[in-house]
């Protein structure tokens, strides 16, 4: 039987009441699926986009069979990429689990290690945690994971971008061998899928549409643009439409590009533009996200990394400004727009050297996005950046390598400098009058002496 709908479900009370009141009523794809398998025990992976409700797709069949226990240590636990997306997992697990007895804690790198052990220690039914902090805490002794019934990696392939493979590995060694394993992801990668072949046994595999399917929700357009500075020129073009583009996100490749162009952006739009990356401090991005949220801002520029820790609601606009090199990041960037069935728009910026990428994008999702005319109106800019300008070649100089002379650096030292320390004129004495060492000596201190 087909099960569209939540009443589907042999569900608690409890938690049906919770799902009634944050408005849900049909069942996502990846969340019919993969009810049934997780309550079965096996290990499981799935493959769904961003903001298809994963969420709720793992923990809706855990909190279904959780049980009442005075248990400090935790019985489930949630890897997650980036401290972001902790909080935003613990809120919505607390949202779900509303009017169930269990205990939730979020655990992450970037604060103090001491408050979070002293939370640990009162105990929790389920950790979310980034690996490195987790790991910490482990090693500690003050986190004791060998009660853990339930492993749950959530956005795995962003872990393994961001090089977790080895806390991940250090994990599993401290986790017990029985357990469930459950993992999610938006593409399955080669590092992925040697994840699972080291550690799951026998997963049932889950895969809801292609990664590299448009969203039919979202409207895609792209501008040719030849360098960085253009492309700015035609943002701020774009952004100064404010009805229009009332809540954008801005994603670039790197940090350094993401720093540069919030400065640009700022000397246009002052206080309307935010920026966030993992460079930046936890309050900072934490700040940026809620501005955003909130309406305060109406740009936000940020970079892959941070794409995945982004839950927020009604974004007019996803402009690539970068061309991701990798499609599914497209895919991931443009998530973010069209969220629970509303209309979105994503636009893409390209140069020539990044057009294979933007081809790479296409065969991926089988799909050309429509090219738009650059406007006359944007002024094409000659300036480049430090990484767009042609590379010189070094000429050879017939500057010597030798190092015969290399003494004339230096010079003599001057009459004072020469002087050491000889620990004051009590320690000059004490020498003098020293026990001596032989017979000799000490007649050679009476002679000083009568001096």
């Amino acid at each position: 039987m087909v099960m569209s709908t939540f009443k589907n479900l042999n569900l608690s009370k409890q938690l049906h009441d919770a799902i009634d009141e944050l408005g849900f009523d049909k069942l996502t794809p990846i969340q019919e699926e993969a009810y049934s398998v997780i309550r079965s025990g096996k290990d499981i992976v799935g493959i769904a986009q961003t903001g298809t409700g994963k969420t709720l797709a793992y923990m809706l069949p855990i909190l279904q069979e959780f049980k009442f226990s005075k248990q400090i240590n935790p019985r489930v636990l949630i890897l997650v990429p980036t401290r972001e997306l902790v909080l935003q997992v613990v809120e919505q697990i607390e949202s779900f689990a509303k009017y169930i007895n269990v205990r939730v804690l979020g655990v992450y790198g970037g604060v103090n290690i001491n408050t979070q052990k002293q939370a640990v220690a009162q105990g929790t039914d389920i950790l979310v945690a980034t690996p490195g902090r987790l790991y910490d805490l482990a090693v500690s002794a003050i986190l004791q994971l060998k009660v853990v019934k339930k492993l749950v990696i959530d956005e795995v392939d962003v872990m393994m971008d961001l090089g977790f493979r080895h806390q991940l590995t250090n994990i599993f060694d401290i986790l017990p061998n029985r357990r469930q394993n459950i993992m999610f992801s938006a593409t399955m990668t080669d590092e992925v899928d040697a994840l699972i072949n080291d550690f799951f046994i026998a997963p049932a595999k889950i895969s809801i549409a292609v990664s590299g399917t448009p969203l039919h929700n979202i409207a895609q357009q792209c501008y040719h643009a030849p360098n960085f500075y253009t492309k700015v020129n035609l943002l701020k073009y774009l952004l100064a439409d404010k009805n229009e583009y009332s809540k954008v996100l801005v994603f670039v490749s790197n940090k350094k590009t993401a720093d540069r162009l919030f400065e640009t952006l700022e000397e246009s739009f002052g206080s309307e533009t935010g920026v966030i990356h993992s460079n930046k401090s936890q309050n900072y991005r934490f700040r940026s996200v809620k501005q955003l949220d909130e309406g305060i801002n109406r740009i936000l520029v940020a970079t892959d990394v941070m794409a995945r820790g982004l839950d927020l609601e009604k974004i007019t606009h996803v402009i690539n400004f970068d061309t991701p090199n990798y499609p599914e990041n497209y895919m991931h960037r443009i998530g973010r727009t069209g969220r629970a069935e509303q209309l979105g728009k994503s636009i893409l910026f390209y140069t020539e050297k990044e057009t294979a990428a933007k081809e790479e994008i296409e065969t991926l999702m089988a799909y050309k996005i429509p090219q738009v005319d650059f406007p006359l109106e944007v002024e094409i800019s000659a300036e480049l950046t430090p990484e767009e300008r042609p590379k010189i070649a070094e000429i050879n100089s017939n500057r010597s390598t030798k190092t015969d002379n290399i003494e004339t650096a230096f010079h003599e030292k001057k009459e004072k400098n020469k002087k050491t320390n000889q620990g004051g004129s009590y320690l000059r004495k004490k020498k003098i009058y020293s026990k001596p060492q032989t017979r000799g000596d000490k007649s050679f201190n009476k002679r000083n002496k009568k001096r």
